[in-house]
């Protein structure tokens, strides 16, 4: 399994707990991944606490998505994870309204989605509550 399918495949597992966590409803399609009781949409992103070079892992967010999100009045939860045999361990959760992110740079994705993305570190969200 490669890094990205090896990404995909525990962001997954952060996001079943999450659901868990939150008492959300799964309801995945392009830009959001569940919805809250009432309805309001969810975007779950994770992100390894430390990636194998000793980097600190980034959470990635797309600009269409995130318009969409913030159009519905959406939510984030930001899972920062460690691998933990096959599963991963969550070590913070933060959940927040689309609208209360750190300052956003949006820049060229490549050719993924054909969106530009924004990268967000963990040490960000922990600063701006």
């Amino acid at each position: 399994m490669n890094r990205s399918h090896r990404a995909n495949h525990y962001g997954t597992l952060v996001e079943r707990q999450a659901v868990k966590r939150y008492n959300l409803e799964l309801d995945r399609c392009s830009w959001h991944d569940a919805k809250r009781s009432d309805g309001t949409p969810v975007e779950i992103k994770a992100a390894m606490h430390r990636h194998s070079d000793g980097q600190p892992g980034t959470f990635k967010l797309y600009d269409q998505y995130h318009e969409q999100l913030r159009a519905a009045n959406g939510w984030y939860i930001f899972g920062v994870y460690r691998i933990r045999g096959s599963g991963v361990e969550v070590l913070q959760w933060e959940m927040r309204h689309s609208s209360r992110l750190p300052q956003l740079e949006w820049h060229g994705g490549g050719d993924h989605r054909e969106a530009h993305q924004a990268k967000i570190g963990i040490s960000l969200l922990t600063q701006n509550q």
